[in-house]
């Protein structure tokens, strides 16, 4: 990442993280959930991570660290990392309210190594988080860098064919949104309107955004020396696409399907 899309994208994070703490917000009923006592953490997750009881976890791209402050209060010893000075205010003043024990780093995670110096038990990034990180080499090894022997590195984010299938929606200008499905040294300029979680919002922000093939994904991570131990598609049934149907032997024709699922997240388990 050049520093002007580090700094565009970091100035973006900065404001959304200002949205996402209103009442109003998508994030609202998470933040809700997490000073009622409880978890904003998916089952999915849970299950993956298993039990981290006293397991050190490190959380890549924590936002305002709602997530990390769940893997805490299930007993783990919860670091956070994201590079928004807002986002991880944000998560220390929360960790202080709830008298809860994780630790929060401001850093770009490919700075990371020159502010953090351990190993952990436990890596864990999810939602939303591959598309802002140009380079998955390195930060495939920044994730081996930091996993001890042994331990567990999980991800769950949005399927990238999710896009290509499903168009995604309009930005500012109103022009739609470009996903392609093969990585681009260059990334995708958008102009946001709002966020992703209060699109309604009349702010204009730009963010750059880049395309990674799930091929590309799983080999940045086995070149790093990590082992898969499994790949996980889940699915999402949009109300139509086209497809080829047969209509007579030996014949095709383009029609409308109904109903039809695709993938909407996958995730990823790989040890060290």
């Amino acid at each position: 990442m050049n520093d002007t899309h580090f700094q565009v994208n970091r100035d973006l994070w900065n404001n959304w993280t200002t949205l996402h703490t209103k009442s109003n917000s998508e994030h609202a009923h998470l933040l809700a959930r997490l000073r009622a006592g409880q978890t904003t953490l998916d089952e999915i997750d849970l299950r993956a991570l298993e039990d981290v009881s006293g397991k050190s976890l490190l959380h890549l791209q924590c936002h305002f660290g709602l997530d990390t402050l769940s893997w805490a209060r299930e007993g783990a010893v919860a670091t956070g990392v994201d590079f928004s000075e807002e986002a991880i205010t944000q998560a220390r003043s929360l960790n202080k309210e709830l008298n809860l024990s994780a630790n929060f780093i401001c850093s770009n995670i490919y700075e990371l190594p020159a502010v953090l110096d351990e190993q952990f038990d436990r890596i864990f990034t999810s939602a939303g988080v591959l598309p802002w990180l140009p380079d998955l080499s390195q930060w495939a090894k920044i994730v081996a860098r930091y996993l001890k022997p042994g331990g567990t590195f999980y991800l769950r984010d949005s399927h990238p064919i999710r896009h290509i299938l499903v168009p995604p929606r309009l930005d500012a200008t109103g022009k739609p949104i470009e996903h392609g499905y093969f990585h681009r040294a260059e990334p995708t300029k958008v102009e946001e309107r709002g966020s992703y979680a209060m699109p309604e919002v009349d702010t204009v922000h730009t963010a750059y955004y880049w395309t990674h093939s799930l091929g590309e994904i799983v080999t940045a991570l086995c070149s790093a020396g990590l082992r898969l131990e499994f790949l996980h598609e889940f699915p999402k049934v949009i109300d139509s696409c086209y497809s080829y149907e047969e209509t007579r032997p030996g014949r095709y024709e383009l029609r409308l399907q109904h109903n039809v699922a695709i993938p909407r997240t996958f995730s990823i388990r790989a040890t060290c």
